[in-house]
Order: C-alpha cells, then structure tokens, then sequence
C-alpha cells in the first residue's frame, strides 16, 4: 500500500481545498473525477485512504464505495465519505454501501487533516484504527 491518499471528488474547489490541506500535512495526493477513475486510481495506486464524494457523475459514490469492497487488492483501504448529503439516515445509506467513516461538507481546514488521520491504518500516533 502506498502513502498517497485517493480523492475521488468532481468539484475542483473542493479538490482543491482537501488536496492542499492534506498536501501542507506532508501527504501525497491523487485524484479523479469520476467515479470509474477513480476505482481505476485505487487498483493502480492501491492507496493508503480513499475520500470519496458521494454526488458524483456516472456512477455515485454509493456504487463506489460498493464496488471498491468487492475487490480484493483494493477492498481493504479505508473509504471516508466526504459529502454534503447530511440528512438523518445519510451517514448510515454510505456506510452501508461500504464507507469506514463519513465527513460532512463543508470541510472545516481546522479539523479535516485530523478527521482523516483517524482512519489512516497503522497511524497510531493519532488513535488510528490498524
């Protein structure tokens, strides 16, 4: 497994913003824009975290998250879901489809690095799950 992180995300303002914000923390990042691409970037990067929109073109990040556990090589890299979609039963629909944690938008640049550090494996100096 790598040390880049996976954003799949098709709003470039939001790429931007998590892109810089966890690029200023010393990680490497890549990125797609659509869903297909970004399931293509997990098997040929085979990341160390995936932060997925779940609003995306084509294929929405549910049949993302879903697809990506299906594999094998890929189905064990945490997948946070970084969305607007917020209403009650949201974060219980992604992660049913198979996301390990849910961010909502906006992102807070205060809280967002530390948010993901939670999920990155053998990050234990931040309680990260293994």
């Amino acid at each position: 497994m790598s040390d880049e992180l996976l954003i799949i995300e098709d709003n470039p303002q939001n790429f931007y913003m998590m892109r810089f914000l966890l690029e200023k923390n010393g990680y490497a990042v890549i990125g797609a824009d659509t869903g297909r691409k970004g399931i293509d970037a997990a098997l040929h990067h085979r990341p160390r975290a995936i932060l997925l929109d779940i609003q995306l073109p084509e294929m929405d990040g549910y049949a993302v998250a879903a697809e990506l556990k299906t594999l094998p090589y890929v189905a064990d890299i945490p997948i946070i879901a970084v969305t607007s979609y917020a209403m009650a039963g949201d974060r219980e629909k992604v992660l049913a489809a198979g996301a390990d944690g849910y961010i909502e938008k906006p992102i807070n640049p205060d809280t967002f690095v530390d948010q993901i550090r939670q999920y990155l494996p053998g990050d234990s100096s931040w309680g990260g799950e293994a």
